[in-house]
């Protein structure tokens, strides 16, 4: 039996979207791996990324079209990914390493007033000036 016309173009809409998941995710896998690595990490580190990423898919398309794969699914999958790491990823590249960098600011400060009264009942208990 042939699926609706809305049922077709959920699917269509979610395979745009996880396309674009996936645009997303490998965004931060790029800033987060990092640039001098041997040879064998980097191959680990990919193989567990994808690994992960087909998971986080199909978990996606599972909750949202009971995970119907057919062809045209993996098609605009593709194309998106494709529309997005060419057009869109530059822009969302410098807003993850923006948010990444205050964030990490945050999380700095945050530390050094957290562990700054440690620090002084350890020096007074030392003895250290």
């Amino acid at each position: 039996m042939p699926l609706s016309i809305d049922v077709q173009f959920d699917i269509v809409m979610y395979s745009i979207l996880s396309g674009v998941l996936i645009g997303i995710m490998f965004d931060l896998y790029n800033i987060i791996r990092g640039v001098k690595i041997p040879k064998i990490i980097i191959i680990l580190e990919d193989i567990l990324f994808w690994v992960l990423t087909a998971i986080i898919v199909f978990t996606f398309l599972l909750y949202t079209n009971y995970a119907f794969l057919g062809p045209y699914v993996y098609i605009f999958m593709i194309i998106t990914l494709m529309i997005y790491l060419k057009l869109i990823s530059p822009t969302v590249l410098k807003l993850e390493r923006y948010i990444i960098d205050k964030f990490s600011k945050v999380i700095r400060v945050l530390f050094k007033n957290l562990i700054y009264p440690v620090k002084i009942i350890y020096y007074s208990i030392c003895g250290k000036k």
